[in-house]
């Protein structure tokens, strides 16, 4: 059967904006999902063994230290070390490659919207762009301290200084999503897509900043309903536990349950930080067709050709 197709290059509004983004991410969240497992699969591995340290190391620390020792309190100490050490090496690495997944599976859509997207041309473009997705990500790294610097600047004023910062992260990060995906979709310079992204940031800033917000903020409610099953079952445990006097820290079964459920949480948080992306491809293509009019030239010389 084949897939509906959902129109990318279109003027639109940033209601029809926002329920566009939604749409394709309702059509294309198995096939995505797909994707998504099938290239963190060690990764997700990964997680789950910083989820067991970290746990490891919370559960020893919560003991009573009544009977541990100065070499106990320094394993539990190294566990939670390692752990978070671990879990930002791999939020680093995953990031990059599913914000580079995402903008490659919007960008192959948009190329091919009536045929169903394949996970080999999603990574073929993703390598295609690996020299370029390393220098872009090394520039959004640097470009990272003067927003900071005018972030904290724009802090000092009161109240209205509260908003100014949160427009300031809004707006870089729409201009990251929106260079980034100039370079998939059009093949451009790491440089070239960082200006062709400012110029349509400033052009169509409030547009810009509501669609990130309503969407960052829509998806975030997304992902704390998803984790409110498994966070309800997880309360039910601790209660009837307590209750019956089994030492949470102590518990195997309990340490499988924390290190699953702190695992779920990180490779939910990486996917939805994926999708997001996906957001600024929706984006940037219906404020590219609003810059540049390509697809109504290309409907109006298609009737043109018919006639």
């Amino acid at each position: 059967m084949p897939q509906p197709h959902i129109e990318l290059k279109q003027r639109r509004d940033i209601g029809d904006t926002i329920t566009t983004f939604f749409d394709f991410f309702k059509v294309h969240l198995k096939p995505y999902t797909n994707i998504f497992i099938r290239y963190n699969g060690i990764f997700i591995l990964g997680f789950l063994g910083v989820s067991y340290l970290m746990v490891t190391g919370f559960a020893g620390s919560m003991r009573t230290t009544e009977f541990n020792t100065f070499t106990e309190d320094s394993a539990n100490d190294f566990y939670i070390g390692i752990g978070f050490f671990g879990f930002a090496i791999l939020y680093i690495i995953t990031a990059i490659m599913n914000y580079s997944l995402a903008a490659s599976y919007i960008a192959n859509y948009q190329k091919n919207p009536e045929k169903l997207i394949d996970k080999k041309p999603v990574w073929d473009l993703v390598w295609k762009h690996l020299g370029k997705i390393i220098l872009f990500i090394i520039l959004m790294v640097l470009l990272v301290i003067p927003m900071a610097i005018i972030s904290l600047i724009v802090g000092f004023i009161p109240v209205v200084g509260f908003f100014a910062q949160i427009f300031v992260r809004l707006g870089y990060t729409a201009w990251m999503g929106i260079s980034f995906m100039s370079i998939f979709d059009e093949g451009r310079e790491v440089t070239d897509a960082l200006g062709e992204g400012w110029r349509l940031l400033t052009k169509f800033f409030w547009k810009s900043i509501l669609v990130n917000f309503v969407i960052g903020f829509l998806m975030f409610v997304l992902m704390m309903v998803l984790l409110m099953i498994p966070g309800f079952l997880i309360g039910i445990y601790a209660y009837f536990s307590l209750e019956s006097g089994v030492d949470l820290a102590e518990s195997p079964i309990a340490t499988v349950i924390w290190t699953i459920s702190l695992c779920l949480l990180l490779v939910l948080y990486t996917f939805i930080q994926s999708v997001t992306q996906m957001g600024n491809g929706v984006l940037y293509y219906s404020l590219h067709e609003e810059t540049y009019n390509l697809q109504a030239r290309q409907r109006i010389d298609q009737i043109g050709v018919r006639e």
